[in-house]
């Protein structure tokens, strides 16, 4: 039985000059629908997408593994009889956090460089403090914010380096209260934030509380939990008039890749690189000697062996 929103690893092996992963192929990214509905999302899209991420981090936290980078890219919505089921990718960055027989936690570290995806990273994160599962938490709830205000108070800074943009970024990030970040918005959405930003390091979150918070928002609103998202809605209208679908695209106009397909890729696999717009922190690993491969297909197999 394989775990629900885990793309399924089918084949890995070398084809010439790359390393190469075969995986479920998936639907559009959270970022490429998010564009597709003009980049804001309802509440009560936000909510049913935040149940399953919270439980698709969990999933992966419950196999001793954090992912290090999570944001809307790298949750895909299934195909056909899935395709309301958010699946999580991209273990690019994942980390074991824990032994996996033990459960002994990795110990607390400071002046670590930043990993991940700036604009989603913990407060944390950028104080140069290791990562454990409160970070991945609070990384997400930023998304949900994102997908709320359709943009962070922290995007689009100017800086001459990468090293002062991230600094720019941690620092607007800092001096935003959780009120602010989420005005106009259920204050659900704050106890979210002021519950992971209290975890402390080696502690397990409550992630049915976190899930419990959010469907006692939804049923008060009086929403039926019936999978019809914004772009579910979207469809519907423009196949009512008659409109042609265009390929959900991101906003450089790439259009929506299977799970796991790095177009920043440089030619000749010599080395990985995941920037995104300079927010993400650069890990760049060589494909030639298998590593950046190698620790994925790991974490994808970690995740289907028994625990």
């Amino acid at each position: 039985m394989f775990p629900v929103g885990i793309p399924n690893l089918r084949w890995y092996g070398i084809e010439g000059e790359y390393n190469v992963m075969v995986i479920d192929l998936l639907g559009p990214s959270l970022e490429d629908l998010f564009n597709f509905c003009g980049r804001k999302f309802s509440v009560k899209t936000v909510l049913m997408l935040a149940d399953q991420m919270i439980s698709r981090v969990e999933y992966l936290h419950s196999r001793s593994f954090i992912h290090r980078d999570i944001k809307p890219d790298n949750f895909l919505m299934g195909l056909g009889k899935r395709a309301n089921q958010v699946n999580i990718i991209d273990f690019g960055l994942a980390k074991k956090y824990r032994d996996p027989k033990t459960h002994q936690h990795i110990p607390y570290c400071e002046n670590k460089n930043l990993t991940g995806t700036a604009r989603y990273a913990s407060v944390n994160t950028h104080m140069g403090i290791e990562q454990s599962r409160r970070d991945d938490l609070e990384s997400l709830g930023y998304v949900f914010m994102y997908f709320l205000r359709g943009s962070l108070p922290w995007q689009g800074l100017q800086a001459a380096t990468k090293k002062q943009k991230y600094e720019k970024i941690s620092e607007k990030k800092m001096k935003t209260p959780f009120e602010v970040l989420c005005k106009g918005f259920p204050q659900e959405f704050v106890l979210y934030f002021q519950y992971v930003r209290a975890q402390r390091f080696e502690e397990k979150p409550d992630y049915a509380y976190l899930r419990r918070l959010f469907r006692d928002l939804f049923a008060k609103e009086g929403w039926t939990w019936d999978f019809v998202f914004d772009w579910t809605i979207l469809k519907y209208q423009r196949s009512a008039n008659g409109a042609v679908d265009r390929p959900v695209t991101s906003p450089d106009g790439a259009a929506a890749r299977p799970a796991g397909v790095h177009e920043n890729a440089e030619a000749g696999g010599s080395r990985v690189r995941r920037e995104d717009d300079g927010e993400r922190g650069k890990e760049l690993l060589p494909t030639g000697s298998g590593r950046a491969g190698t620790g994925m297909r790991k974490t994808l197999q970690a995740l289907f062996t028994r625990a």
